[in-house]
């Protein structure tokens, strides 16, 4: 389990990160996700002891991390880091040997963590003779080779295209699965909906979010209504509550409630000569949200 209370970073006048509180059980993953510089890397380097606190604590299983402890972690940082001319092989051993693991612990699993992310090349293959994607995919396997206790990755989906970024989405649970911490940023919303447990968003260092996915969205109503039936874009603008409608090109509408107790009203309208193909009364997405409160500090 992996404690933080009150964790600040300051540089010079500026507030990196401004109490940052959270706990992940083992087992869980956290998506941490903010604007760029909003204090996502900032918060990795400072659980991981690159760099040093102004206040707070970070605890591991009620302890101070110690050097023992940062073998059982796996990073994979924002800016990758390979050695071009050196084999699959002989990096991944390198990398697994910084944590404590044997050449002989390590060189059977190769075989299996390549096929398991499905890297187009041979393990004797040099790095650079690989894509830019085959590349991100060793170094992510050098961050999860010797199965850490707490994973921390920072960007993990930047540049993967939709197929592996469906590959690493897997790892990762296959990860919670095993008993693991994992956190990670991203840009991509839909990512981090569909797999964290838990989340916080940082602006400008400040935390403005904090709590399970689905209390975050439902914090904010059930405001978006996506309906398909006989109702036409006047009729549905008519409604008292509603405040905007888009129609899309399959002749479905996306629309936005001021008040969720409309689509009782809409509902009850749409239906009165029965089935209708669709009506899903939501709260906003993880990426509307993600959009107003970035926005928040200009208003």
């Amino acid at each position: 389990m992996l404690q933080v209370e009150k964790l600040s970073k300051s540089f010079g006048s500026y507030k990196a990160l401004d109490d940052m509180t959270f706990t992940i059980e083992d087992g869980k993953i956290l998506g941490l996700i903010g604007q760029n510089g909003a204090g996502k890397t900032t918060t990795f380097r400072l659980i991981l002891d690159f760099l040093s606190k102004d206040s707070g604590s970070v605890l591991w299983d009620g302890h101070t991390l110690s050097g023992k402890d940062y073998n059982t972690i796996g990073y994979l940082p924002e800016e990758r880091g390979l050695y071009p001319k050196v084999t699959i092989e002989n990096q991944l051993l390198f990398f697994a040997s910084l944590r404590g693991k044997s050449k002989q612990e390590i060189a059977p699993k190769i075989d299996e963590w390549m096929e398991k992310f499905q890297v187009k090349g041979k393990k004797t293959d040099k790095v650079k003779s690989l894509s830019k994607g085959n590349q991100q995919k060793v170094q992510l396997i050098s961050t999860l080779i010797h199965e850490p206790k707490l994973v921390i990755l920072d960007e993990p989906f930047s540049g993967l295209d939709p197929v592996n970024a469906e590959l690493l989405k897997n790892g990762i649970i296959e990860l919670k699965e095993k008993g693991s911490c994992v956190i990670f940023s991203s840009h991509n919303m839909d990512n981090v909906e569909k797999i964290c447990d838990h989340l916080i968003m940082l602006r400008n260092g400040e935390t403005v979010l904090n709590g399970k996915v689905h209390e975050i969205r439902e914090s904010f109503g059930r405001s978006k209504l996506y309906l398909d039936s006989h109702l036409t874009k006047q009729e549905l603008e008519a409604f008292a509550g509603v405040h905007t409608v888009t129609q899309k090109e399959d002749g479905s509408f996306d629309i936005t409630l001021e008040d969720p107790a409309a689509g009782q009203e809409i509902f009850v309208q749409a239906t009165k000569d029965g089935y209708i193909p669709m009506f899903n009364q939501q709260p906003p997405t993880l990426e509307e949200i993600f959009k107003w409160k970035a926005g928040a500090v200009n208003e």
